[in-house]
């Protein structure tokens, strides 16, 4: 929002310049004080649909510089998880910090197979998700204290602000791509590999 006041608070200045000249000139006469009215009009116009969508388009410039550099320093394992049937292994980005969970995939325009980000949380808790400013289609997989999956909510859909509720008390989720979770196997009751969970 910081980003989005700056630029409204300039495009506010750029507006009263265009109005301020032209009330006062008389020589300019009526016809022309119209004319210079009726482009100031829509000029504002214009620029308030421009600030409205400001935020969209700073978020998207942020994937260069700074933003990327966070993605590229994000910790990055490899984990297992356990069925009845067989071991699964995913390479993921860890998700612990404030910053690495709000900014999640989003922005991403492309996933891997058998790639995601974990998103790990000090205590049992009710987890909310949810699809802002991303891109891809995910299946978010979410894990009990003891590794477990609790639940699976499969093919979200991208750039969606509907809350995608954990439905019970969670420590992690795991986001990988839509399909994923069909694909490798994972079902309710599989249990995931990593120091985090405590069987």
């Amino acid at each position: 929002m910081a980003c989005l006041h700056r630029a409204f608070h300039r495009h506010t200045k750029i507006i009263s310049l265009v109005i301020g000249i032209t009330p006062v000139k008389v020589y300019y006469g009526y016809k022309d004080y119209l004319k210079r009215a009726a482009f100031a009009a829509l000029f504002a116009f214009f620029l308030l649909g421009f600030s409205l969508d400001f935020g969209k388009l700073s978020d998207e410039v942020e994937m260069t510089g700074a933003y990327a550099q966070k993605i590229n320093a994000i910790k990055r394992i490899g984990i297992e998880i356990v069925s009845s049937l067989s071991r699964l292994k995913v390479a993921v980005e860890i998700a612990q910090s404030t910053d690495e969970q709000a900014r999640g995939l989003m922005f991403r325009r492309s996933l891997k197979r058998g790639h995601g980000m974990l998103f790990l949380y000090g205590a049992p808790q009710e987890i909310s998700m949810w699809m802002r400013n991303t891109y891809i289609s995910l299946d978010m997989v979410f894990f009990k204290a003891d590794g477990r999956v609790h639940r699976i909510a499969s093919n979200t859909e991208p750039f969606s602000e509907e809350i995608i509720y954990s439905m019970g008390n969670v420590t992690a989720v795991l986001e990988i791509g839509a399909g994923e979770a069909k694909r490798l196997g994972i079902e309710e009751g599989d249990r995931i590999i990593h120091s985090h969970f405590t069987p």
